[in-house]
């Protein structure tokens, strides 16, 4: 199941949050996906990192 996440989307990056057993992992549409955290709090933080050096570069 994936959860959206509240943080702003760029023109190719739209992030959702994928649940696999105890372990969510954060992911966007232009192929990046972060590292499978325990707790959702963590893998939101790692999607908020990606826009924001998105956002930059």
């Amino acid at each position: 199941m994936s959860d959206p996440v509240n943080a702003p989307h760029f023109a190719d990056h739209t992030i959702s949050t994928q649940e696999r057993g105890s372990f969510c992992t954060a992911r966007c549409t232009c192929g990046w996906y972060g590292p499978a955290r325990r707790a959702r709090s963590l893998a939101r933080d790692d999607a908020a990192g990606h826009l924001e050096a998105a956002e930059e570069g």
